[in-house]
């Protein structure tokens, strides 16, 4: 019996936890920064949402901002006039997966079957095939290293925690006070998962007005992920 438990334990390390201590401490696997000082990504989980997704593409249009938008499918399929427009306005269209669920609780297939279904509907609405990924709550499993060929993973430098109200625009500021060049800022245009508050990102709307200022004045560049990665 004690030997089942251990073989228990190890498989959940194997397949959860060592991934995301490898990934998210060590960096293994995952690009979490770029090289170039010049530059910084701004990034955006969980969307799109008919509300927010729209004023936020309009603020990134008027400060002549390109970003990373990480989807998940369901949204896709049910909002596609908004990839197409984030498509159109110049931005990068990422995997974030066909649910919102941690990779750590779902099989290795219905991960692979959610990743290709997302890229398939990425693919069909904007008629390019998406190969930059982040999972969930950036919670890797076993299998997202062994798929790594196939996707690019993309975790961050910098996170907001703006999938809460509490604090408010000022909050978010602060945290953003001290972005550096080659930063991946982790941001988010819809407050609907589990953990989150739906009018959050109204708040981080506010404070990039803001914060969009204060990096154009310090001389950064806001670009794709894919232009920030693209010499790593």
């Amino acid at each position: 019996m004690g030997f089942i438990i251990s073989a228990i334990i190890f498989l959940i390390l194997l397949y959860s936890v060592i991934p995301y201590v490898l990934s998210r401490g060590l960096g293994v696997n995952v690009v979490k920064r770029g090289r170039d000082l010049s530059k910084i990504a701004f990034t955006f989980d969980d969307g799109p949402n008919p509300v927010y997704t729209p004023i936020l593409l309009d603020l990134l249009k008027e400060n002549e901002v390109k970003a990373t938008f990480f989807v998940v499918g369901t949204k896709a399929e049910k909002y596609p006039e908004l990839i197409q427009r984030m498509h159109n306005e110049g931005h990068l269209i990422g995997i974030h997966n066909y649910v919102h669920h941690s990779n750590w609780f779902m099989a290795p297939w219905k991960v692979r079957n959610g990743l290709k279904n997302t890229a398939k509907v990425i693919k069909s609405i904007t008629g390019v095939t998406p190969i930059y990924y982040r999972p969930p709550w950036g919670m890797l499993n076993l299998f997202d290293f062994m798929r790594r060929g196939k996707y690019k993973i993309i975790l961050w430098s910098i996170m907001a925690e703006d999938w809460r109200t509490s604090g408010g625009s000022e909050k978010i500021k602060q945290r953003l006070a001290n972005i550096k060049g080659g930063d991946v800022i982790l941001l988010h245009d819809c407050g609907d998962t589990l953990g989150a508050e739906s009018d959050a990102p109204r708040n981080t709307i506010n404070a990039l007005r803001d914060v969009l200022k204060t990096v154009k004045i310090k001389g950064f560049t806001c670009v794709r992920v894919d232009e920030l990665v693209e010499k790593l």
